[in-house]
């Protein structure tokens, strides 16, 4: 049986340009997106994807694939997938950088190991965050939540369309929104090491003789672990909120209505 060339074009466009919304999206999204996922899981992963949401997704506009304007359209496809997974590595890094601060203000940042998303050196209180919000991502089924929002945003940003500019300025925000979150889950520890710090200060100038560094250190890691133990239960309300911020982005992002309160 010979197909003609013009059904042939349509099956293509229907098939790539969702296949590369979806492939930038897991491209780039925390843990999936990652270095030690290999290339082409992530690529039959996309497929899998596409092949199961294909055939009952919108028909895409009739645009030569390989034209100058189709060409944009695939442009435009990537551009979407990669901000939505940049949102979720967003959220995750709060808690990365929240885990950075704490280590170094508790003399534990000495301690670091290889990061497996960037292959930078980052002290090891910042892995730990980091592997405790990836489970707690994938036991709130964010991956599956994501897959749910790129799929339905086919029907709210049909293929042809681009971002909104007002979006990328959303983006802009979360990123300050990330700092900010990430000091305020922090600053109960630093707010204790501080006063640790203040007390032992106050010791030196009480008794100079004491060796501040040999007694000092010791002490302030050891507080710092206790800290960290004290803390873990405020991992899981801040988890909720910062996912919660990341949800209402992608839904802005992708003019999607939100679930998410």
């Amino acid at each position: 049986m010979e197909l003609p060339l013009p059904v042939i074009f349509d099956w293509l466009r229907a098939v790539l340009w969702p296949l590369f919304r979806i492939a930038g999206m897991l491209m780039v999204m925390t843990t999936i997106g990652g270095g030690p996922v290999p290339a082409r899981i992530r690529l039959l992963l996309s497929l899998v994807i596409t092949a199961a949401v294909a055939p009952v997704l919108p028909p895409p506009p009739a645009i030569e694939l390989f034209s100058p304007h189709g060409m944009v359209v695939t442009a435009q496809q990537l551009l979407i997938g990669i901000t939505i997974g940049f949102v979720s590595l967003l959220v995750i890094s709060t808690f990365v950088l929240a885990g950075q601060i704490i280590g170094m203000q508790t003399s534990l940042g000495f301690a670091s190991m290889v990061d497996p998303t960037n292959g930078q050196q980052v002290p090891i209180v910042g892995q730990f965050y980091l592997l405790l919000t990836t489970l707690l991502f994938f036991a709130v089924d964010g991956h599956l939540v994501m897959i749910k929002m790129i799929v339905l945003s086919f029907d709210t940003l049909p293929i042809g369309e681009s971002l909104q500019p007002q979006s990328l300025e959303k983006i802009g925000q979360f990123v300050g929104l990330t700092f900010a979150n990430a000091l305020t889950m922090s600053l109960s520890a630093a707010t204790a090491l501080l006063l640790i710090n203040f007390s032992f200060g106050v010791m030196t100038r009480a008794a100079p003789q004491l060796n501040i560094f040999s007694i000092g250190f010791p002490i302030t890691m050891l507080s710092g672990i206790l800290i960290l133990w004290l803390t873990l239960g405020g991992i899981l309300p801040h988890f909720n909120s910062v996912w919660q911020q990341g949800q209402n982005l992608m839904c802005d992002i992708l003019q999607l209505t939100c679930e998410v309160p």
